[in-house]
């Protein structure tokens, strides 16, 4: 089999749906579908059951259901180990693709032996470039260039650019880190590298398993040639205080993972009381957002 598409779904039935559909309609390389559903309690699972009750008969999706919110790393690594692809997709539940979206990419991937992984051009429902498909991995410049909003004077440097706004996001290239909305992964590669650390609940698990992609020798290509569509949370709405401190907690599993040895000990104090003040800044301000 070519491919095994890898959705989570927690409490976003709708949107799954729509996700899958897009799926079905689009790809026409051999494939199964793993949606597994991460203990929602909104009656997802069974709303999903009845939708796909004939793929999941003819074994084209397989339905997971868990028993406790594993976060996305876990939930994903129980499709992978049940999966019989040479290549992996992990797709958001959010996400609507196109015709070639998966095709092109998987195409891409096959005859590039020294390919890793690979992801789209990633479009918000604007029409505006969801800027994360494409980056460099944080470090300890870029985040001070990112955080006082100076990237924009080092465009010609990838290191101190995190979000690549150098390079053409309609060409093909390759890249430090892809975005866990879209990410095609060679087998091989997971074999050899091994699954999502589940240490990561909802965010940077996907630059993670990019920064031993890449270290283990592969490449990670961002693919502009086609796009998706990603409908991800709005900034404008109040995020719950738990998303905001994973989302920090991530940065600091990162750097303490991949940058302890790296650093001065003087380097990594500062990063991460910086993470500890943003995190508390973010807290902060969330109580007041409408």
């Amino acid at each position: 089999m070519d491919l095994s598409i890898i959705i989570v779904n927690y409490k976003t039935h709708d949107l799954t749906k729509n996700t899958v559909n897009s799926v079905l309609k689009t790809v026409k390389s051999s494939y199964e579908i793993f949606i597994v559903d991460n203990d929602s309690q909104d009656g997802s699972y069974q709303k999903l059951e009845s939708t796909f009750q004939n793929e999941i008969s003819s074994g084209k999706i397989k339905l997971i259901a868990n028993d406790s919110n594993q976060g996305f790393a876990a939930a994903n690594n129980i499709a992978i180990r049940k999966s019989k692809g040479n290549f992996i997709l992990l797709l958001n539940s959010d996400t609507i693709v196109k015709k070639g979206s998966i095709d092109i990419p998987l195409e891409y991937i096959k005859h590039n032996n020294d390919i890793g992984a690979i992801g789209p051009k990633i479009l918000l429902p604007n029409g505006d470039l969801d800027k994360a498909a494409k980056r460099s991995f944080p470090n300890p410049k870029n985040s001070f260039y990112r955080l006082f909003g100076l990237s924009k004077i080092s465009k010609n440097s990838n290191s101190d650019n995190y979000n690549l706004d150098n390079l053409d996001p309609d060409e093909v290239y390759e890249v430090d880190s892809l975005v866990g909305a879209f990410m095609l992964v060679r087998n091989e590669t997971i074999i050899e590298i091994g699954l999502l650390d589940e240490d990561y609940f909802m965010y940077g698990e996907d630059i993670d398993w990019c920064y031993r992609i890449k270290k283990a020798g592969w490449k990670v290509i961002y693919y502009g040639k086609v796009d998706i569509i990603h409908y991800k949370g709005s900034s404008s709405k109040k995020q719950k205080s738990k998303l905001i401190y994973e989302f920090h907690r991530a940065m600091y599993l990162f750097y303490k993972k991949h940058y302890t040895d790296k650093y001065s000990l003087f380097t990594k104090i500062i990063v991460y009381i910086g993470i500890t003040l943003l995190l508390i800044i973010k807290l902060f301000l969330n109580i007041f957002k409408k």
